[in-house]
């Protein structure tokens, strides 16, 4: 493949260029100064290459990112599942949050259109173990990626929040005034919860959420 000579490096300084070094530079990056200041042109400055160099080899920061969330995911361990196909994907769903979770820049890709079509088998496991496991309890195949799409959505949406408020504390979130002092006459439900709604709803209800989607998604195939 042709390369442009890259500009501004040292004299005698040899040219990086693999994919490899480039996502090891860009990890080491995110990891010192945190992910707000990966951008092509300081990661090129850091490696001191040339933009033109860079984009040889990757796409732009968004590529970046889903390179590295890619192969983050692609390491996650794969545990043993449950056979039973409501808790097999339960328990599939489950781990794919807390692996997301585990990421703390993962709220940068996981809107990125066509995210999931971007990672490679090993990163995509859990999504066929779903698919699978909506299948074996009788859902179609347009029916099972019908359930997956709502189990990612609900997913995604709970990370996205979380991301927002991850310098708080749970203890801190419960302090938080809520529904406190609303009209009791107009909104009389969020009135009686008032400053209480904080600490119910700092509850970890994922497994709820997804258990009832589940169950909903794979009765509906039935009906």
């Amino acid at each position: 493949m042709p390369r442009s000579s890259p500009t501004g490096r040292r004299t005698g300084r040899p040219a990086v260029t693999s994919t490899r070094a480039i996502l090891d530079a860009a990890r080491g990056l995110i990891e010192r100064d945190g992910v707000d200041r990966l951008t092509v042109r300081r990661l090129a400055a850091e490696m001191e290459i040339g933009t033109t160099t860079l984009y040889h080899h990757v796409q732009g920061r968004e590529d970046l990112l889903v390179l590295l969330l890619d192969e983050y995911l692609g390491a996650v361990p794969r545990p043993a599942l449950p056979t039973a196909p409501r808790e097999r994907a339960v328990a599939a769903a489950r781990v794919m949050r807390d692996a997301l979770l585990a990421c703390p820049w993962v709220a940068e890709v996981l809107t990125t259109d066509g995210f999931l079509g971007m990672l490679s088998d090993a990163s995509v496991w859990v999504v066929d173990v779903i698919l699978g496991a909506a299948i074996d309890g009788g859902c179609s195949e347009e029916e099972a990626v019908w359930l997956f799409r709502n189990i990612w959505y609900f997913t995604v949406g709970q990370i996205l929040v979380l991301a927002h408020s991850q310098d708080a504390t749970p203890e801190e979130r419960a302090q938080r005034a809520g529904f406190a002092g609303r009209d009791p006459e107009a909104l009389p439900h969020l009135a009686s919860i008032g400053a209480r709604w904080p600490s119910i709803a700092v509850r970890d209800t994922f497994e709820d959420g997804i258990r009832a989607l589940v169950e909903a998604g794979i009765i509906d195939a039935r009906s």
